[in-house]
């Protein structure tokens, strides 16, 4: 893995005060949680001697302690390592691996000795490799074989699913969660949600505030993160799109850290599991509805109590077959108060919300839903008046996609008000108009296309929003002073008034250089708060 330098960068083409950057260690190895090591020892293998025919035609019976022990290690996330311990006389070998998808090596050996070929699978899954041995003078061939496990995860929508309302009780004791205080949610082999679900996508709602405070969603057993969910203030009702690990217990822990008791609901949209089901793939943001304009749907804002279908697969570059969509919405200029709710098309109207709104408020939010037979999605305005909405799609789950989800426990990125997060000399609020490009980790050898983040602005001093898109130029290029002004993006990715703090869930493209530009689009200045939680990889074939 290797890491790239950064500045602090204005939107003009120079810099002052730009400040170089230092990576920490490893976040994406040493954050993987479901890299493994997997072994079969050598007193598993099975011996096959010469025939009995050749024994009498004067077959040598040599290499008695001809054995093989086998460990494999996850290298990425469709990758896998093998080291092959051969205990052998001193005699020419053939070596034949299996790797469980069809595909076979062969090596040639001599005496005792260790391999180590890697191989690389088209799928995350479950694989049984088998090692073979041939003594071709002694007339005898060994065999050991050992089970793995990719450490890639790939999609599964579900219907939308409520998995607690501590306002009902449900799943939960009817009260409030105490300050400083978590919800210990059972998520993995609850319902359809199979036991080996390695992380879930939930919408996270916060609502009968009295304070401000924030939500953080870990997974149960581990040490709960420097890092934020949702942030909210006394008297709202904020939802958030969250994907978190799940514990070894099958839980994720929601923790209040707000100063008083809050109420918490939590439904689920789909998991991630170690097992060949949807890749992602990731889009530049592609609008798809626009209410003002009649785009996706009928030029005018939304009634309230009503919903409107708009197609999804099939148009500006989303492929026919997808199973689901990742989107931004974002709601603008409604007449009265109320929340929107996403859904697939031909399913039913779920308790969830997945954008909560006051009159006059303009706010988004990331959403990830399964899409209906037809590849079309339903947006509801649930509120008593109309209001207009904005869906960007930025990217798609399908049989076909190839990122796999890489979990990582989660960790503060980045905090421009002061040098908490792994990037520890970017610091200071981003200029109105600005931007700050934030290097990301790459890897050699393999493809990671997005990471999974959630973005929060606070100390804003106007109101503006977030715009998050892959940088063309290098950190080497911004090192020495050779790099380009990015073209300013129009998507939005989270909306804020003067003094607010607001939080939203991005899977940021990790462009040519694994380097994201953060635009502030206001004219004021407002801090940042990055933390991640993931990322997709590609498989790459030597």
């Amino acid at each position: 893995m290797g890491f790239l330098p950064g500045t602090a960068q204005a939107a003009g083409p120079s810099a002052p005060g730009a400040h170089h950057v230092t990576k920490p260690s490893d976040p994406g190895k040493a954050g993987a949680s479901s890299f493994r090591t997997f072994t079969s020892g050598a007193e598993k293998t099975v011996r096959k001697e010469a025939s009995a025919a050749a024994l009498a035609e004067g077959a040598a019976t040599g290499n008695p302690d001809l054995k093989v022990a086998l460990g494999v290690t996850n290298t990425g996330a469709h990758s896998l390592q093998l080291e092959a311990d051969v205990t052998s006389a001193d005699a020419s070998l053939e070596v034949s691996v299996s790797w469980g998808d069809g595909t076979v090596d062969r090596l040639a050996a001599s005496g005792s000795t260790l391999l180590m070929p890697t191989h690389t699978y088209a799928e995350v899954g479950h694989y049984t490799i088998k090692v073979g041995v041939n003594d071709v003078a002694n007339k005898v061939y060994v065999e050991n074989e050992v089970a793995a496990v990719t450490s890639g995860n790939e999609f599964t929508p579900h219907e939308p699913l409520r998995l607690l309302d501590t306002r009902e009780g449900f799943r939960a004791p009817k009260a409030k969660i105490a300050p400083y205080a978590s919800a210990r949610v059972k998520v993995a082999g609850y319902g359809t949600i199979p036991a080996d679900a390695q992380a879930v996508v939930l919408n996270v709602t916060v609502t009968n505030t009295t304070s401000g405070g924030h939500i953080t969603a870990y997974d149960s057993g581990n040490m709960r993160p420097n890092a934020s969910n949702i942030n909210f203030e006394a008297g709202q009702t904020v939802p958030n799109l969250v994907v978190v690990p799940v514990g070894q217990d099958g839980s994720v822990e929601l923790y209040n850290g707000g100063w008083e008791s809050v109420d918490l609901i939590a439904d689920i949209t789909g998991y991630f599991a170690q097992k060949a089901s949807n890749g992602y793939t990731p889009i530049a943001p592609a609008r798809f509805v626009d209410t003002r304009e009649g785009l996706g749907t009928l030029k005018g804002q939304v009634p309230g109590q009503t919903s409107f279908g708009t197609q999804i697969s099939g148009l500006r570059g989303v492929p026919q077959g997808i199973k689901a969509v990742a989107l931004n919405v974002t709601v603008t200029g409604p007449k009265e108060a109320g929340h929107l709710t996403v859904y697939p098309s031909g399913g039913r109207i779920p308790l969830a919300s997945n954008v909560n709104f006051t009159a006059g408020q303009t706010v988004a939010n990331s959403v990830i839903v399964p899409v209906g037979p037809d590849g079309s999605i339903n947006i509801r305005n649930s509120s008593w008046a109309g209001a207009d909405v904005v869906v960007d799609v930025v990217g798609y789950y399908s049989p076909e996609g190839q990122g796999a989800f890489m979990v990582l426990s989660p960790m503060r990125w980045l905090d421009t008000r002061n040098p908490e997060g792994a990037i520890s000399e970017i610091h200071g609020p981003i200029a109105g108009r600005g931007y700050v490009p934030v290097p990301f980790f790459y890897e050699e050898g393999f493809a990671v296309t997005a990471y999974v983040l959630n973005t929060t602005v606070t100390n804003t001093a106007g109101a503006g929003f977030l715009s998050v898109a892959p940088d063309p130029n290098s950190a080497e290029q911004y090192k020495n002073g050779t790099q380009v002004t990015p073209a300013r993006p129009s998507a939005s990715t989270l909306n804020w008034t003067k003094g607010k703090t607001v939080p939203n869930l991005v899977q940021a493209t990790s462009g040519p250089h694994a380097v994201v530009d953060f635009w502030n689009q206001g004219w004021e200045k407002a801090d940042l708060v990055v933390d991640i939680f993931g990322y997709y990889e590609h498989p790459v074939h030597p």
